[in-house]
C-alpha cells in the first residue's frame, strides 16, 4: 500500500523517562500517529544511579524498546541520547535540542510534543527554526516522581496502573534501582 505523508516530517519529544509511564506513551504515539518519523530524545542521558536519575540511558532506552520495538526497528521511532548542559539556562536549550535533531537528521524537527509543562513553553521562542507545539493534556495525574516513589514502598499495584504491562516484569529490577540511588542527591539536570 502506498504511505501517505502524515502531517508533520519529524516530530520531537524530549523527556527523562525516569520511569516510561502511560502519559509518555502517549506523547510518542501521537506523534507517531502525525509524524512521518519521530526523534525521541532521552534527556540526562550522562546521569544515572542519582535521586533524581536513577536509571541509565541504556536502561530507558530499553523501557522504551520493549514497548515500541516494531517502530523503532521500521525507524518511524528513532531514540537518542541527549546530555545535560547545565541547568536554567532555555533558550540555549532550545537551541541546543534542535541543533542535535539536526545533526542527526539534517533538518528540523516541525512539531514538539510534550506534556503541558510551563518551563518548556518557551523552549523555541526565540528560535528562528519554525516548530509546531502540541501539549497533550494530562489525562492521569502521574509524575515519574510519584512513581519512583511507589518502587520505593513496593507498591506494584499502584505502580502497574500507570505503566505499560510490558514493563510490569521489571518492577523488581527497577525497585532495586530506585532504591540504591535514593541516598544520592547530586544532579546536574534541569
Amino acid at each position: 500500500a502506498l504511505q501517505m505523508d502524515k502531517i508533520y516530517n519529524l516530530g520531537l519529544i524530549v523527556g527523562r523517562f525516569q520511569v516510561f509511564h502511560l502519559g509518555h506513551e502517549k506523547m510518542i504515539k501521537t506523534s507517531l500517529q502525525l509524524s512521518n518519523k519521530t526523534i525521541v530524545f532521552i534527556g540526562s542521558a550522562q546521569e544515572s544511579m542519582t535521586q533524581k536519575n536513577p536509571f541509565s540511558y541504556e536502561f530507558r532506552y530499553n523501557m522504551l524498546n520493549v514497548v515500541f520495538a516494531d517502530e523503532i526497528k521500521s525507524g518511524a521511532l528513532v531514540i537518542k541520547p541527549l546530555n545535560d548542559i547545565g541547568i536554567g539556562n532555555n533558550n540555549s536549550w532550545g537551541k541546543y535540542v534542535l541543533n542535535n535533531a539536526f545533526d542527526i537528521f539534517g533538518k528540523y524537527p516541525d512539531i514538539l510534543i510534550s506534556g503541558k509543562e510551563a518551563r518548556r513553553i518557551n523552549w523555541f521562542d526565540s528560535e528562528s527554526v519554525k516548530i509546531a507545539e502540541l501539549y497533550i493534556p494530562k489525562e492521569i495525574d502521574i509524575s515519574a516522581t510519584d512513581m519512583r516513589q511507589q518502587l520505593i514502598e513496593n507498591d506494584f499495584t499502584g505502580w502497574k496502573s500507570y505503566t505499560n504491562q510490558k514493563l510490569w516484569r521489571d518492577f523488581q529490577g527497577m525497585r532495586n534501582i530506585v532504591l540504591a540511588s535514593q541516598n544520592n542527591k547530586e544532579t546536574n539536570s534541569i
